[in-house]
This record gives structure tokens, C-alpha cells and sequence, in this order.
């Protein structure tokens, strides 16, 4: 799967078979920002028209548009899960951010491509 993206922004993507349209919502921001189309053409116009209107709409009103992400992520996992991580880390030389990195890194590049 190839994640639609413009402008560092992603969106998520469903087919409503009822109403027979794509239905999407950009990813990683509070704010809600909505498109849809009948067609994949249509939809990434769509999805590019919704992006430039958020960010215009929130330069007009004077308001920061919200970025998809900061960098700083918090996990709660198993304390063997951690503690296997760590040691998979350190025996790799490197800090367990850097590792993990790497690691989410190559699991998303599976799943976006």
C-alpha cells in the first residue's frame, strides 16, 4: 500500500460501498480535515484541494496548522518486550532510540510501499 501524501500530510483512505465514493480524512492531526471522490483521479485532487483549504483556512484565522507529527513518541509495551529491545540494541551498538528507529522505520516502509 502506498499512503497518498502532499505536502508532509497522509490521509487515510476508506470506500463507502453504499453511497459507491472514497471517503478520506487526513492522518496525525486533532483537527478534522475530510474529503471524498468517486474516482482515484478525483480523490487525490480532492485530498490536495482539503490540504491546501486546512492550511490556508488556519493562515486566515491566524492559527498554527497542526503538523502530522513532532518526533517524540511514547510507548507502553511488556517489560520483556523492553527489556529484549534494549538488549537487542546495545548488542547492535547502538541507543535504544536509535534502534528503534531503525526498526519502525523498516516495519512502516513495509507497509507504505
Amino acid at each position: 500500500m502506498k499512503a497518498m501524501s502532499h505536502k508532509g500530510y497522509s490521509a487515510r483512505v476508506e470506500f463507502d460501498a453504499e453511497d459507491g465514493l472514497f471517503v478520506g480524512h487526513v492522518a496525525g492531526i486533532r483537527d478534522v480535515v475530510g474529503f471524498h471522490a468517486d474516482t482515484v483521479a478525483d480523490l487525490t485532487k480532492a485530498f490536495h484541494e482539503a490540504v491546501d483549504d486546512y492550511l490556508e483556512t488556519c493562515a486566515k484565522v491566524g492559527k498554527d496548522p497542526q503538523k502530522p507529527f513532532s518526533g517524540n513518541m511514547m510507548l507502553r509495551v511488556d517489560a520483556t518486550v523492553h527489556a529484549r529491545v534494549s538488549i537487542a540494541a546495545e548488542l547492535s551498538g547502538k541507543s535504544l532510540n536509535q534502534w528503534s528507529e531503525e526498526v519502525l522505520a523498516e516495519a512502516a516502509s513495509r507497509v507504505l510501499m
